[in-house]
């Protein structure tokens, strides 16, 4: 033991000397990138402030806004997990950011690990022509006919939801109920039915619902891929997850080739594929069934968090605005009622001009994925005096965004998204909920329609009120933003008989 140890203490100086070095250029690096930018003076080594973003992500995230408003640029500084990031206050900025998604300059991520997670190969990691090919290739899923066939399944899950959470709170020796977990549920059953439909049993399903829970929870944990820690778990569940769903394409091509109707979004994916193979007599724009179903784990994601989201921040603010809740109450009865036992129809849901109004406020002023990360793939020049250096984790802030230009923007008002006043188009740049650019979200309006839908029926079917605590409204990333809450409310049956369809 002693002539081990006297082997190894003369090196112990050097080993210091060198930790130390190591630790002072990692701090001259990141003063080096930040020059003049508002942020930590000071980082801890490696982590950087990575604990105090995984500890409370909502201080974390306050902070860097508020770095950032406190310069005229609009840009603050951070470092994490070895990585100098960039948060991104001033819409301008945000909009340079996605006007220059490409090779050369910034690269869509989703995650700051998100290749890690989601595979390299990841629609959000595709660039120029094959990226505008397969956003071409998706666009059928989303036409008018394909609308309607998933507004009707929508339908049949939302009032089957919306009678169990009845039936819930009679249970409850509380009374009220966090909706959080009930309408992520919902919105899970509904992504499943919509996208895949009847390719999914009732083991997968439910193999589905444990697998996405353990990405979920990976998400919000230090980026540790080894055995045993939530990053593995997440990575290896959104693997068989994605297993899963190229199952579902290949079962839903051998009935497309059959002539069968489409009943769900990949029926009318493999439809269209078909029908593009047998028109095209050259080599055909082809992905494997497991790209496809990774591209179909692409749109659960982006659904199923954010529309969580969405539907607990309508029933608070529908809650706290009782004269907004009357008047979608109004505006729905005269296109729809319960007693008739029918689905609202897509002429009707476009005709609830005030509930689309109030769908797109609710998306502004609570947008659910508050920032969307990028990577610099080149030093960038975003402004005159400052350069983004390359590998700088770039968050744009949606969030932000929707708080510039509208009037008086801290207010809930959805009169501002009707026809008289246009803000929507007047503030066009400010709403970025979906993004812009080349990777806006293709599916926007099955987003607004899904919410829309759950409104009025929500607020047809349902008396409600929330069960209201010290900072139940503030918001808390479970990825995307919630109530603190998890939105607790009494509710009951408000109409005569729950309507059958």
């Amino acid at each position: 033991m002693e002539s081990a140890w006297s082997l190894i203490s003369p090196c112990i100086p050097y080993l210091v000397s060198f930790l130390a070095l190591f630790l002072l250029l990692e701090q001259i690096s990141y003063l080096k990138k930040k020059q003049f930018l508002p942020g930590p003076k000071l980082v801890f080594p490696f982590i950087g402030n990575a604990i105090s973003l995984v500890k409370n992500p909502t201080e974390f995230w306050e902070m860097q806004s508020s770095y950032a408003k406190s310069t005229p640029i609009g840009i603050s500084a951070n470092y994490i997990i070895g990585r100098y990031i960039l948060y991104i206050y001033s819409t301008d900025l945000s909009h340079k950011i996605f006007a220059n998604v490409r090779p050369d300059a910034f690269h869509l991520v989703g995650h700051p690990f998100g290749k890690k997670l989601f595979g390299k190969h990841n629609l959000i990691y595709m660039f120029g022509q094959k990226h505008k090919d397969l956003r071409r290739r998706i666009a059928p899923n989303f036409t008018s006919r394909a609308l309607q066939t998933y507004t009707n399944i929508q339908q049949r899950i939302i009032l089957n939801h919306l009678k169990s959470w009845c039936q819930k709170t009679g249970n409850e020796s509380s009374g009220s109920i966090p909706l959080r977990i009930l309408c992520r549920d919902m919105n899970l059953e509904t992504s499943q039915t919509v996208f895949v439909g009847p390719y999914l049993s009732s083991v997968a399903r439910e193999r589905f619902n444990i697998d996405y829970n353990y990405f979920n929870v990976g998400l919000m944990k230090l980026p540790i891929d080894l055995p045993g820690f939530a990053f593995r778990n997440a990575r290896l569940a959104v693997e068989r997850l994605g297993e899963t769903l190229a199952g579902c394409v290949e079962e839903s091509e051998k009935k497309m080739k059959n002539g069968e109707e489409p009943s769900c979004l990949i029926d009318f994916w493999m439809q269209e594929h078909l029908r593009e193979l047998s028109e095209t007599s050259n080599n055909p724009f082809e992905l494997t069934y497991k790209e496809i179903g990774g591209h179909l784990f692409d749109f659960l994601f982006a659904s199923q968090d954010a529309s969580t989201s969405s539907l607990l921040w309508a029933v608070a603010f529908l809650d706290s605005h009782p004269e907004v809740l009357e008047r979608v109450r109004e505006e729905v009865a005269k296109y729809w009622a319960p007693e008739s036992d029918t689905m609202i129809a897509a002429e009707q849901l476009r005709e609830m001009k005030y509930t689309e109004a109030v769908t797109r406020e609710v998306v502004r002023i609570r947008a659910p994925a508050t920032m969307v990360p990028h990577t610099a793939g080149v030093d960038f020049r975003l402004t005159e005096n400052y350069v983004i250096p390359k590998g700088t984790i770039v968050f744009p802030s949606v969030f932000d965004s929707s708080f510039q230009g509208f009037t008086e923007p801290e207010r809930f008002d959805p009169d501002r998204f009707m026809e008289e006043r246009q803000e929507d188009r007047v503030y066009k740049k400010n709403f970025l909920a979906f993004g812009a650019g080349s990777h806006q979200c293709v599916g926007q309006r099955y987003a607004i329609n899904h919410l829309m839908l759950f409104i009025a029926m929500f607020a047809t079917l349902i008396d409600f009120e929330r069960d209201r605590t010290d900072g139940c409204d503030e918001i808390a990333y479970v990825p995307t933003i919630v109530p603190k809450d998890d939105c607790r409310i009494f509710l009951s049956q408000r109409c005569s008989r729950f309507p059958s369809f």
